[in-house]
């Protein structure tokens, strides 16, 4: 009779090796689907995001729950909205205890790291490794905490976020264990601190203004007029360079010289010029616009990394890849900047995912899909069983399709859910929600008992509300028991009732 070593010797060698996907989730903050040369950028190019779904899938009309930075995480964190998840605005502190698909993962094999942006007030739970941001942490010389130490770093950081991810894929990941490794950069959200490798991209050249940089909200309800984010008034000096915060005393010798040189001279010569009303609009777009795409072009230049980074170690084939940002972003788009509203520009958030040998590559789809899908799809994927409490839809049948006509015979989703519940916060953007089909949104404003309905065929910047037209009436009566029917089904919290019927 053999041994007890013995027999755990021949256990071991007849036990099949773990080759199950390896997951690198990338995500940036605030980066806007508009600002991705996939998704038609005429801003900007972004050739390694590019990549992502050029070898793998982009998805054309992924959503978020919830428009906003925590919400947004714990959702993708859970698969669950928002008043289940705990954190609806950016307030409340996350409770790591819930299940989420990073500790689920590490409890089924997965060596789980988190590198970057955490924003949740916990500490991160379900991570082998972590080393994260304090709050939104700072572009330069940003303090971090590595597995609940307090370290000082240098540099900016983008690149920093890289080379600890880098550095992990090539040094700490165990070769014997699948991985799951979140890199979640601070760039490009407020105040837009570009790095010093792109400090001078798109000087001497016009940006392309948005169609809707002057709307004047006319065709909309008054919800629109109750915000406090528009380029025209509420851009704050440092928002413009032309105030820096007292944390840039934290940059090198090197890097402040840098950054002097590239704002001084134009901060210099804008002195001489006398702007007012629509040519100082036009100005301050520019400057904005511009130190934000210089940000995109750093976390850019980290994809290519991360994925030369795969190559390199051999690791590409068996990764699936993705490329997301926490939610969408105004890049002067109907005269704003920020995010929070159920309109298309911010509600809508890129998403772009390789996984080779699954996924055909080049494929797009324009299914709705949602953040709350990430979760149970990362499950799935890992051979992990999905939460009955996950509310979102694993992403399986549309990664695997050829088609999504072929997914549509399965029964895909035809509406998402929306809610926003912070008005009283920045930018005072007032509470809504609402359902988006693949035509029609209709928009809830809670507190203001107003509604709004786009058909988005005809009009894709939303610029004029058809909820009290004639002509729409059956849609919106169709969409209102819709919005009844989605609440319920995500447990929402709130009316019941038909609005035209209240």
């Amino acid at each position: 009779m053999p041994s007890t070593i013995v027999l755990a010797c021949l256990l071991l060698a007849a036990s099949p090796p773990d080759d199950r996907p390896n997951i690198l989730f990338i995500m940036s903050d605030d980066h806007a689907w508009q600002a991705i040369s996939q998704y038609g950028a005429d801003r900007n190019q972004t050739p390694n995001i590019d990549r992502i779904g050029l070898e793998g899938m982009v998805f054309d009309r992924h959503f978020v729950e919830n428009s906003i930075c925590a919400p947004s995480r714990a959702a993708i964190l859970t698969g669950t909205f928002s008043h289940l998840h705990g954190v609806p605005t950016n307030a409340e502190k996350f409770d790591g205890s819930q299940p989420t698909f990073p500790a689920l993962a590490q409890d089924a094999g997965y060596q789980t790291a988190l590198i970057g942006k955490w924003h949740l007030k916990s500490e991160p739970v379900g991570f082998d490794h972590y080393q994260r941001l304090i709050g939104q942490g700072l572009y330069y010389g940003s303090p971090m905490i590595r597995n609940g130490e307090r370290i000082e770093t240098e540099g900016y950081i983008t690149d920093l976020i890289t080379d600890l991810s880098v550095e992990w894929l090539e040094t700490q990941r165990d070769p014997d264990r699948p991985f799951m490794l979140m890199v979640q950069h601070k760039a490009p959200h407020r105040e837009w601190m570009p790095g010093p490798d792109h400090l001078h991209d798109f000087e001497g050249v016009d940006l392309p203004e948005p169609a809707t940089l002057f709307d004047d909200y006319g065709g909309r309800t008054n919800a629109s007029n109750l915000q406090e984010m528009t380029i025209r008034e509420h851009l704050r000096p440092v928002d413009l360079k032309l105030e820096m915060p007292e944390w840039m005393m934290k940059m090198s010798e090197a890097d402040r010289a840098a950054w002097d040189a590239a704002y001084q001279p134009k901060n210099a010569a804008l002195e001489s010029l006398e702007l007012e009303g629509d040519d100082l609009i036009r100005w301050k777009y520019q400057r904005y616009a511009k130190d934000y795409l210089r940000c995109i072009a750093s976390v850019d230049d980290s994809v290519g990394a991360l994925l030369a980074a795969l190559d390199e170690s051999g690791l590409a084939d068996n990764t699936i890849v993705v490329y997301t940002s926490d939610q969408g972003w105004y890049l002067g788009e109907h005269g704003w900047y920020d995010k929070r509203w159920m309109y298309e520009e911010s509600f809508r958030t890129p998403l772009l995912i390789r996984w080779p040998g699954v996924i055909e590559p080049g494929r797009r789809t324009e299914l709705l899909s949602q953040n709350i899908d990430l979760a149970p799809t990362f499950l799935a994927a890992a051979n992990v069983p999905v939460p009955d409490r996950m509310q979102g839809e694993s992403l399986m049948p549309l990664l695997k399709a050829s088609s999504d006509e072929s997914v549509e015979d399965i029964g895909w989703r035809d509406a998402l859910y929306y809610r926003y519940y912070e008005s009283e916060g920045p930018h005072k953007v007032p509470k809504h929600e609402g359902v988006r089909t693949r035509r029609y949104k209709l928009i809830h404003f809670t507190d203001l008992e107003l509604v709004e309905l786009y058909d988005l065929d005809l009009d894709p910047d939303e610029l004029n509300s058809v909820a009290d037209a004639v002509d729409y009436a059956s849609v919106r009566a169709r969409l209102e028991d819709l919005l009844v029917e989605l609440r319920a089904q995500s447990q929402s919290p709130g009316r019941t009732v038909r609005l035209s019927g209240s």
